[in-house]
């Protein structure tokens, strides 16, 4: 197999497994709700950080949790529901093409 397809593989492996864990537990960190939507986790990491800015501007508090990642220590995080980054991210207006395009996969799919 080459480079690209395991890439696109990757790619689509990870955001299954994300959207999965999101519709099992109902709640999941900005980040991780931006991978479910599509995104790699580098520019995941960008936009959650645009979108929790704009999620305190809109009153989405989420609910406090702890996030573990493999070996290294476990941290606090912020977990929200769908239908709260749905409200972060109408108030969000991104200028990558990218990030556009999950904004309202982001958007829709508090419905």
């Amino acid at each position: 197999m080459n480079r690209i397809a395991h890439r696109v593989l990757a790619d689509r492996r990870r955001t299954n497994r994300a959207a999965a864990k999101l519709r099992r537990r109902g709640v999941a960190t900005v980040a991780g709700h931006c991978i479910a939507a599509g995104l790699r986790p580098s520019d995941a990491r960008s936009m959650a950080s645009s979108l929790r800015r704009n999620a305190v501007k809109a009153g989405c508090e989420g609910r406090a949790g702890t996030s573990h990642a493999g070996r290294r220590p476990a941290r606090a995080c912020t977990r929200y529901t769908p239908a709260e980054v749905a409200v972060a991210a109408s108030a969000y207006r991104p200028r990558r093409d990218d990030f556009r395009a999950v904004r309202a996969a982001l958007m829709a799919g508090s419905s």
